[in-house]
């Protein structure tokens, strides 16, 4: 399944100095940070409201949308999926609590809803 990322993530990043009038990625990336980070919300929201109507392509379809925005939000900051993967495997057998609790007492979350 990375190698999809990769490869997205490869052509994301070539997008980064593209035409904006030519690319959506390019456009996207060229109105900044605030407009990928709204885009992720938009998205999530549409991936909520899918999952709460339980239209199984529906949810796929928003999640993959998601995914997308969120490869462009990493691309952004210079980071790639094998940086979410890592964190994924660090994680993996930690119960979520004690993970959690990890994060607040090294100061990585601020708060319950964090």
């Amino acid at each position: 399944m990375s190698d999809i990322l990769d490869r997205l993530a490869d052509v994301l990043e070539s997008r980064k100095s593209g035409n904006p009038d030519a690319s959506y990625v390019s456009r996207l990336f060229s109105r900044g940070e605030d407009a990928i980070l709204k885009k992720i919300g938009e998205e999530a929201t549409e991936a909520v409201l899918a999952a709460k109507d339980g239209d199984k392509l529906r949810i796929v379809g928003e999640t993959a949308d998601l995914w997308f925005h969120c490869l462009i939000m990493l691309s952004h900051y210079g980071l790639r999926p094998s940086d979410v993967l890592m964190e994924l495997r660090r994680r993996e057998g930690i119960s979520g609590i004690d993970e959690k609790a990890s994060r607040a007492a090294s100061g990585r979350i601020e708060s319950e809803h964090g």
